[in-house]
């Protein structure tokens, strides 16, 4: 049986998440985009466990629970993110983890724990005033068979390898809990070869999360994995994710980095990026402010391989741009109006997104909608596409149909001009 999981979610208690978050629309969501596995997301939020307890149930013992009443298939697993803020070494560090973890119980009994280090009613992503050391021995003190990893690792701000407040090292970042540490999270500006470049992270799987802020947002990155489906359970998932096991875990699904909000090098208020592998600009040329430096840039930095570089034995992945956007491109109408949303219901009538985007014949996408938007995918699928890589907060901007190339290089000349 294919599993698609995706861990990372939040609900409408923490902070810039909407409103319409809810352990329903999670479960209506889920089964529109294909995912069986998915992330309660924000466990530590007193309200939002009182909905998981209400609503939820654990499912045949196996540390993964289903809706109550439900015959749905898409199983949850407790997930929380956890925003830790601490000095270390004089300077001001700020690392965003995820954790799972196997009952209700044990949440709880985290939660109390957790409560000591900041307010966990003040937003569903809470932040602790203490270590990422410290929190990762507070969780397993409590839960032996809790699961942590850094999120979003590479994102300036909170990545535990972020540019502004990070670590050079997984060992620098968790100190003696480092040895608790088996995966980290892509995020959405780098993918698989980036992180292959550096060969420390060799031995922790990589895994690949939507982060979601609303619902639609769902599953634009995602994990594969193969089990029979009477094996499926809370254990079993992260056992293979621990061990590493390529022949449980078959794919990660992974937004195109170009497109995520911090790939390359830039000033948001003056709208000036900069591709650091090309240039060594630190300046905003506008104002004279400090450049943001980005994923890539940071990678780079870190990096003892080459551009390129392939471990033996790699997880395969896939990159995918999320099917509204898709049809947003290809009609040239906004990604939530209602003529994208009419094409979308009609491509998932009767398939998941994630079967069109990765599996449907493209000859039956064109029959089922136009030959554009089969056009689309079919580049979208073999990265024959043309993408505006974000910088310091703004989203990158895909081109499908590669209809901006001219107008590319003309911005790539502006910017070598400054």
């Amino acid at each position: 049986m294919k599993i698609i999981a995706d861990f990372h979610t939040h609900s409408r208690f923490a902070m810039a998440c909407s409103a319409n978050i809810n352990l329903h629309g999670l479960v209506q969501a889920s089964e529109t985009k294909g995912i069986t596995l998915v992330g309660t997301g924000d466990f530590t939020h007193p309200d939002w466990l009182s909905e998981i307890k209400k609503d939820l149930e654990e499912h045949n013992g196996t540390g993964l629970f289903k809706l109550k009443g439900s015959s749905s298939k898409v199983r949850f697993i407790l997930s929380s993110e956890v925003s830790t803020v601490f000095n270390h070494k004089g300077a001001t560090k700020k690392v965003h983890n995820l954790l799972l973890m196997p009952s209700i119980e044990s949440v709880q009994a985290l939660n109390d724990r957790l409560a000591k280090y900041g307010s966990l009613p003040s937003d569903g992503r809470p932040t602790l005033s203490i270590s990422a050391a410290q929190l990762v021995e507070t969780v397993f003190e409590v839960e032996k068979n809790a699961f942590v990893f850094p999120a979003h690792a590479w994102t300036p701000y909170f990545g535990v390898f972020g540019s502004l407040s990070g670590f050079n090292s997984m060992k620098e970042a968790y100190e003696d809990q480092e040895k608790h540490i088996y995966a980290l999270e892509t995020g959405l500006s780098s993918d698989s070869p980036m992180n292959w470049r550096i060969s420390a992270l060799d031995k922790y799987t990589l895994l690949s999360n939507s982060d979601m802020h609303s619902l639609e947002k769902l599953g634009r990155s995602a994990n594969v994995f193969e089990m029979d489906e009477e094996k499926l359970s809370y254990d079993s998932i992260t056992n293979a994710i621990k061990k590493k096991d390529g022949s449980v875990i078959k794919k990660i699904i992974q937004f195109y980095p170009e497109e995520g909000k911090y790939h390359f090098d830039g000033h948001k208020d003056c709208k000036f990026s900069v591709n650091p592998e090309t240039s060594s600009i630190t300046k905003c040329p506008v104002c004279g402010k400090k450049l943001l430096n980005g994923v890539l840039h940071r990678v780079n930095n870190l990096a003892d391989r080459p551009v390129g570089f392939v471990p033996p034995n790699p997880i395969p992945f896939a990159k995918i741009v999320p099917l509204k956007e898709v049809i947003a491109d290809v009609t040239q109408k906004g990604t939530y109006s209602v003529a994208v949303d009419r094409i979308y219901k009609e491509l998932t009538s009767t398939k998941t997104e994630y079967d069109v985007l990765l599996d449907e014949d493209i000859g039956s996408i064109a029959k089922r909608s136009t030959k554009e938007i089969a056009e689309a995918i079919s580049n979208m699928r073999s990265g024959n596409i043309t993408i505006k890589p974000g910088y310091a907060g703004i989203f990158g901007e895909i081109d499908l149909l590669n209809r901006s190339k001219g107008k590319e290089k003309i911005e790539e000349r502006r910017q070598r001009m400054l």
